[in-house]
């Protein structure tokens, strides 16, 4: 599962008109791009007419960058810090070396930034402090933001501060996740681990099962007597490499175990078993500060109110008038029923063709914003040629050659044409209504022999380059894709493509109008339209692809017998430099969990997860641990200095 961050628009504004949000909670999880965001942020509070001050709040690398930055260009600028400069880093064991990565992208801005060991690192940040004359208050927690008519004041436990911008650069690491067991607040329990040197010599319990967790045991086991209890039953979630030193260290492990109480020198599983410490570590991970953020007026993604009601009940209206409408002449849905068609059959041309007008509109627009958003601003070609097919194919042969060519030379049931690319069971009239041979012939290699080899190559990216219902998604649903539903239960939810293409079957075989009726009313009309469109900003654009189609379904049976057997050619690589950011299993369209595959640098395939190469995993990426199977990773920038003189 993936944590919701605040809902942010341009300049990393939130809903609080003046109020930004850079760094970690803005999905920067390294320090290059943190800084970067800082950069930003700075330049365009800068070029503002008003000049404004600025408060920033947090010290890490995203909100001294901004500071330094802005400073830099003659705006008035405080940072508060509840506990100390650069305390993320602070935190990290001695010695631990922090990388610059993505090694592509310059660093810009005023604050130092390269391959360095904790200590060197926090030296040049010091210094560039101290040099630029910048105030930072550390030390000083924020109690409230209050934003009034002439800007915002900041309430500190130590003072009061006012602005016309405030910058939140607190990230989340400042707000460690707790148990919320009895004797967790007691003195020899702590939610984070500041040094191992003064735990020399005693008995230490280390709580967590994942890398922090595993790498504050190693540390300490140098010095110290270390068991690590996590409630797993194995580490899913940890470096390949970190896994390894566990095995060789001198660790005492009890997984499958859960805390149930901490005692003053004890702590009691919920199976009887009881560890003794001396100082115990809750190391479970870090949560956004959703509360605090939510007491400003920030909302976060995914959060319900009144406007978000009524947002779900537009996308309703609005889906079930297009397809309702779009149904036929005389069979619209209440309260178009006998008159909608017709009225909007205008310029000789019906109802089912503005609709096709419509969609390709829609999906070259919002393709275009999908293709600069991955493509251009990622400078991953892969991305650009990814929208240039879908985009292509709509227009070519869901637009253009049914509604146009094919409709001159063929003068009936130009309706077919759609079946060029359309494979049966996804257009599930292939094989009705008493087509010509030829369509029965070719309907069956498309179906048959052409998808069964193009899967056995690429997987399911017929999904994510080839089709009109994913192509939707991809471009009207790409700015809801983080919202798609993760975890064990969506993926069992999955399965309801069985049925569906069992149902079309059935349907396909079975003479019966009344069954081919009642499919085309709830899949072709509800499942594929009405319902999917209606629900895109709240779980993502995938819902028809993932859940019910049943063509994606039947790809997916073929891929994971071909990923079974040893043949397949489709699959995702990782290598060793992930850093368990998230961002892969965030952007996830179909809910793959990307991140715990990139940990133990496990194959991501067809017999393990649905993935359709889409790819967007590997273009987040910022430290380039994902790539195809047999072709590296390469970007814009990298083809252009290939081909320069």
């Amino acid at each position: 599962m993936t944590t919701r961050r605040p809902q942010m628009g341009a300049h990393f504004e939130s809903n609080v008109p003046g109020l930004h949000i850079i760094g970690d909670l803005a999905g920067a999880p390294v320090l290059k791009l943190a800084i970067e965001q800082g950069t930003e942020l700075a330049e365009y509070l800068a070029s503002l007419p008003d000049a404004p001050d600025v408060i920033v709040v947090g010290a890490g690398a995203a909100g001294l960058n901004c500071a330094l930055v802005a400073i830099g260009k003659g705006l008035r600028v405080v940072v508060i810090e509840k506990a100390r400069l650069a305390n993320t880093i602070e935190e990290f064991p001695e010695g631990k070396w922090v990388y610059a990565e993505p090694e592509e992208i310059a660093v810009r801005g005023k604050l130092w930034l390269d391959g360095a060991t904790k200590e060197e690192l926090l030296r040049r940040w010091q210094t560039n402090v101290a040099d630029s004359g910048l105030e930072v208050r550390t030390g000083e927690a924020v109690t409230a933001i209050v934003r009034g008519p002439d800007g915002f004041t900041v309430r500190t436990e130590k003072g009061v501060y006012r602005a016309r911008r405030v910058v939140l650069a607190t990230g989340e690491r400042a707000n460690p996740r707790r148990l919320g067991v009895p004797g967790e607040d007691g003195s020899r329990v702590h939610h984070r681990l500041y040094g191992v040197k003064q735990h020399a010599g005693e008995d230490v319990l280390v709580v967590g099962g994942g890398n922090s967790a595993v790498e504050a045991a190693l540390a300490l086991s140098e010095k110290s007597r270390v068991v690590l209890s996590y409630r797993g039953t194995a580490f899913h979630r940890v470096f390949r490499e970190n896994r390894q030193k566990l095995e060789q260290a001198g660790v005492r492990l009890l997984l499958g175990s859960k805390v149930q109480r901490f005692e003053e020198r004890a702590c009691v599983m919920e199976d009887g078993a009881v560890a003794g410490f001396d100082h115990a570590f809750v190391l479970i991970g870090a949560e956004p500060p959703a509360a605090f953020l939510r007491s400003l007026g920030v909302r976060m993604e995914g959060d319900w109110d009144w406007k978000r009601v009524l947002w779900l009940l537009l996308m309703f209206v609005v889906a079930y008038s297009i397809y309702g409408i779009k149904r036929g002449p005389g069979v619209e849905f209440w309260p178009y029923t006998g008159w909608a068609y017709h009225a909007l059959s205008v310029l000789d041309r019906p109802v089912a063709f503005w609709y096709t007008v419509l969609y390709t509109v829609v999906m070259t627009v919002f393709g275009l914003q999908a293709m600069k958003r991955w493509g251009f601003d990622k400078k991953d070609r892969f991305q650009v040629w990814r929208y240039t097919s879908l985009i292509g194919f709509q227009w070519l042969f869901f637009f253009l050659i049914p509604e146009f060519i094919f409709r001159w030379l063929v003068q009936g049931e130009a309706w077919r044409s759609y079946g060029l690319v359309y494979a049966w069971p996804l257009f599930f009239h292939t094989f009705l209504g008493s087509p010509h041979v030829f369509w029965t012939v070719w309907g069956v290699m498309l179906a048959f022999v052409l998808i069964p080899l193009l899967v056995l190559f690429q997987g399911k990216r017929y999904c994510s380059w080839v089709c009109g219902c994913g192509g939707l998604a991809e471009t009207l649903g790409d700015r809801w894709r983080h919202l798609a539903p993760k975890g064990q239960a969506s993926i069992r939810w999955e399965q309801m493509g069985t049925a569906v293409l069992v149902a079309a079957t059935v349907c396909t075989l079975w003479p019966a109008a009344a069954a081919r009726d009642w499919y085309g009313l709830v899949v072709d009309l509800w499942l594929v339209g009405i319902v999917p469109v209606t629900l895109y900003p709240f779980l993502g654009g995938k819902i028809w692809c993932r859940y019910w189609c049943p063509l994606a379904r039947m790809m997916q049976m073929m891929s994971s017998f071909y990923t079974r057997v040893g043949v397949s050619r489709f699959a995702i690589e990782a290598n060793e430099k992930c850093i368990a950011c998230g961002e892969c299993t965030r952007y996830c369209q179909v809910g793959i969990d990307v991140m715990q595959f990139a940990l133990q640098q496990q194959r991501i395939d067809n017999a393990n997860t649905s993935c359709i190469g889409c790819g967007i995993c590997v273009t987040v990426c910022p430290m380039d641990t994902l790539r195809f199977a047999g072709r590296p990773k390469e970007t814009l920038v990298q083809i252009a200095t290939r081909i320069a003189p």
